[in-house]
């Protein structure tokens, strides 16, 4: 009997080891050991913002990437420049009027999951766990708390989905002034916070794998190529409509009362650049503008000056100088008004216009 026993025994095991060695990560110490890796293809950010008081617009990024390492701490890196609301001049309105991408070109969420929430997983299949999540975005980090739903989808995919869409106050990262362009340049009335939700699904890296990793230093040309824009030269109407939006930008900096460009303008000179790029056939206007203080006399002669070294700075960018022309036109062509110290600052202004 204890022969047979023995046989059973061995036979029982051979069977059952290959099963044993096979279970998940999840059954192991900490579910997150290796790391895990965000599944771009299988994932969706999404944000929502309401206009005119009624109107919701929902919006996505295509661009994304992220994991979360061995400890349980999370990252997701937000490639801003790839926001997508389905029209184009649109997309070019987000970038460079509310997100200004050509200073900001990425967001940055970061979390912490401590494994032992998630520990029942492998029996339970789907949980509700509470989340306190970082952002930085526009130069600021604030902090959130909300609700997920984790989802077992297989031994070697987890889902990460909100439960209810989180609010995002734009006054959180100093974007009530890209709110308000957006107004003026969109005509509309927009309600200044956006709510956001979010279904990301990781995958298990193989044993061995390094943990998941995320590099957040970007290079702006880097992020600008993940924008959704035509392939190729652009058409007359969208260079107009870009042209347009940058004149809106307020970006573009000198030393007080000179035409000497601070290099803080460098980053949206650079994509004004990209762009008239793509517009070859066309003769490009740079004009400058100022408020009413000092003589109307040297305020004429400083946009000038103003608009010339913007049009050299692009020159040097290897756009055709014959392809640009500077017009200074001082305090005759004021958008706000000279009694406040807001308007005057908008009065100071280059702007860019297609004359052929």
């Amino acid at each position: 009997m204890s022969t047979i026993r023995s046989v059973c025994f061995i036979v029982l095991v051979s069977f059952a080891l290959p099963f044993l060695l096979a279970q998940p990560s999840f059954a192991q110490e900490s579910p997150f050991q290796n790391g895990w890796t965000l599944r771009r293809d299988a994932s969706s950010i999404r944000f929502q913002t309401v206009k005119n008081v009624t109107k919701v617009e929902s919006s996505t990024f295509a661009e994304f990437e992220g994991g979360i390492d061995a400890t349980g701490a999370a990252k997701i890196v937000i490639y801003l420049d790839s926001v997508d609301t389905k029209i184009d001049l649109r997309n070019v309105r987000m970038r460079f009027l509310l997100f200004e991408t050509f200073q900001f070109p990425q967001a940055v969420i970061t979390a912490k999951i401590e494994p032992q929430q998630l520990s029942d997983l492998p029996s339970v299949k789907r949980k509700f766990i509470p989340l306190k999540f970082n952002v930085e975005l526009h130069g600021v980090q604030a902090s959130f708390d909300t609700e997920v739903s984790a989802t077992l989808l297989n031994d070697d995919l987890v889902a990460i989905s909100s439960t209810v869409p989180v609010s995002l106050p734009t006054s959180a990262f100093n974007l009530d002034g890209g709110v308000k362009k957006l107004e003026e340049a969109a005509k509309v009335t927009i309600i200044p916070s956006a709510t956001v939700s979010f279904d990301l699904v990781f995958a298990q890296n193989g044993a061995g794998e390094e943990k998941a990793e995320v590099d957040t230093t970007v290079d702006p040309q880097l992020a600008a190529s993940k924008a959704l824009e035509p392939e190729g030269n652009f058409d007359v109407e969208a260079c107009k409509g870009r042209l347009e939006i940058l004149s809106r930008t307020d970006n573009i900096y000198f030393a007080s009362g000179s035409a000497l460009l601070d290099a803080r303008s460098e980053p949206l000179l650079d994509s004004i650049a990209d762009i008239i790029s793509r517009c070859p056939e066309l003769i490009i206007e740079v004009s400058g503008h100022t408020d009413s203080d000092g003589s109307a006399t040297s305020n004429m002669r400083l946009s000038r000056l103003r608009a010339a070294a913007v049009a050299q700075y692009l020159a040097s960018k290897d756009i055709p100088q014959e392809r640009i022309r500077s017009v200074g036109h001082g305090e005759t062509r004021p958008v706000a008004s000279n009694e406040t110290a807001e308007g005057k600052h908008r009065n100071r202004r280059i702007e860019f216009a297609v004359v052929q």
